[in-house]
């Protein structure tokens, strides 16, 4: 990325960090440095790596820089580069919506529910729709959990029920009533085509349509899951990246309590 001890690159702009006008950072306060990765459908050669760095000049970076090209397939070429934008960003005006909760360990949360709540709840949870990915559900819902951080069946005070992948939304909802849950919990990894919009959206409408919406805590993650979509589609949490059985257990927890405490 650096530009090297002998780059030609001018090096005179402010070095100063003003957090009103931050910029992306390569070696050098304020020097702009991005990385890109990007595939153009064209074949590998001379006239491909042009193509790339026509492509970041249109986009606003100076100094484009291609340090890699290979052809994926005959016709395609995935594409590594360089170069310095001239865009800053007002990092002291950004807001983002969070779930509101005190995170606790496993221990803590099993001690909030034995003396808040008085009995296990009871959590089910799903990879939905055509979902097939499990490593986010198996993370907060299987014993081992992930990262260090363990699961929700292995909490003493939470009854977890992990029914899988590509479970479907009517399924996903009968089962939670059968087995009277508190909350449930929908996985959501495939993201093309906003097809996760889609399934979400289509089980809040179930939930309302049944009149189960007001009954369970309901609570959606996956690494392109924001707290401020799920909200917008009518869930009551999400948990994106970096999250783990901690956040998710510590938010059922007291959102239960907060809502029988009305």
């Amino acid at each position: 990325m650096s530009g090297g001890l002998y780059s030609m690159e001018d090096k005179s702009f402010d070095k100063t960090l003003d957090l009103k006008k931050v910029k992306p950072y390569g070696d050098t306060m304020n020097d702009g440095k991005v990385q890109l990765s990007f595939t153009l459908p064209v074949p590998n050669g001379a006239e491909a790596v042009e193509a790339a760095k026509l492509f970041l000049k249109k986009m606003g970076f100076e100094n484009p820089l291609v340090v890699f090209a290979q052809e994926l397939t005959p016709g395609f070429t995935f594409f590594n580069c360089y170069g310095n934008s001239t865009l800053d960003v007002d990092y002291t005006s950004i807001y983002v919506p969070k779930v509101e909760s005190t995170v606790m360990d496993m221990h803590e949360t099993d001690e909030y529910i034995k003396n808040n709540i008085g009995r296990k709840l009871v959590v089910v949870g799903a990879s939905t729709g055509t979902d097939a990915h499990t490593v986010g559900i198996d993370a907060i819902m299987n014993m081992k959990g992930y990262a260090g951080h363990y699961g929700l069946e292995r909490y003493d005070m939470i009854d977890a029920y992990n029914l899988g992948s590509q479970v479907p939304n009517e399924e996903f909802l009968a089962e939670a009533v059968e087995l009277n849950a508190d909350a449930v919990l929908v996985s959501q990894t495939v993201t093309q085509k906003d097809v996760h919009i889609k399934n979400m959206t289509n089980l809040i409408e179930l939930m309302e349509a049944e009149g189960l919406r007001d009954k369970m805590i309901v609570v959606c993650g996956g690494p392109r899951i924001s707290h401020e979509l799920a909200k917008e589609l009518g869930f009551d949490a999400g948990f994106g990246m970096n999250t783990y059985a901690d956040d998710v257990a510590s938010f059922v927890a007291e959102e239960y309590v907060k809502r029988h405490s009305k």
